[in-house]
C-alpha cells in the first residue's frame, strides 16, 4: 500500500454518536486520486453504490445504515469530524476516508476543483442524518441500528479485513455503555 494511514479515534459529542471504530485516513490510498481509479478501487474491494459529487454536504450529518468511505478524486477538501467543535482535517486528491456510521461530518472548505467518489460496503443504502434536526426518538433509533451494523469484509483502499475495527475495543472497554445509558435515560 502506499502512504500512510492515520486513525482517528471519537466519543459520543451532543447529537453525534461518533463510533468505537476508529475513522480512518489512508493518506496517498490511491496516489493521485482520479475518479475510474478511486471507484474501481472500491468496487474490487465491495464499496459499491458509488457516487460522484463536488464535496461532500456542508452540514454536520451522519448515516445509521451503513460505514462510508469517501475518496478524494481532484482537488482538496477540509472535513470537521466528530461534531461541531471536533476535530478539523484536510484530505486531497488520492486520499480515503474509511468513516464509520455514526461519525459526524461536514465539509468547512473545499478547492474549486474538488471531486469526491463515494462507496458503501456491499453496495448497502445510506441515510442522511442531520444532529441539528434529529429528535430523541429518532437520535435513539439511529444509535441502535449503528451498534448493530456488521464491520464491513475488507478495507475498501488495500482489500484487506479492517484490523483497526477488528481489534477495536468492545462497546463496554470503549466508554459506550456511558452512552447507551444516556439513551436509555431519554426513554
Amino acid at each position: 500500500m502506499v502512504g500512510t494511514v492515520e486513525e482517528l479515534t471519537s466519543k459520543p459529542n451532543g447529537r453525534a454518536p461518533n463510533s468505537r471504530f476508529p475513522l480512518l485516513i489512508h493518506r496517498g490510498g490511491v496516489p493521485g486520486g482520479g475518479a475510474n481509479a478511486l471507484r474501481d478501487r472500491f468496487r474490487r474491494h465491495g464499496w459499491l453504490n458509488n457516487w460522484q459529487y463536488p464535496g461532500i454536504y456542508t452540514y454536520h450529518h451522519f448515516h445509521s445504515t451503513s460505514h462510508e468511505c469517501l475518496g478524494v478524486a481532484t482537488g482538496w477538501m477540509r472535513l470537521e469530524l466528530f461534531g461541531r467543535g471536533g476535530r478539523d482535517v484536510r484530505v486531497e486528491a488520492g486520499d480515503v476516508v474509511v468513516m464509520p456510521a455514526g461519525v459526524s461530518h461536514a465539509m468547512t472548505d473545499r478547492s474549486e476543483d474538488v471531486q469526491v467518489i463515494g462507496g458503501y460496503p456491499d453496495g448497502r443504502d445510506w441515510d442522511n442524518i442531520q444532529e441539528e434536526f434529529v429528535s430523541d426518538e429518532n437520535f435513539r433509533a439511529a444509535a441502535k441500528l449503528i451498534m448493530s451494523l456488521p464491520i464491513p469484509a475488507t478495507d475498501p483502499v488495500t482489500g484487506a479485513p479492517l484490523g483497526p475495527w477488528l481489534n477495536a475495543p468492545s462497546s463496554v472497554d470503549a466508554g459506550w455503555n456511558d452512552f447507551r445509558d444516556g439513551l436509555d435515560a431519554r426513554a
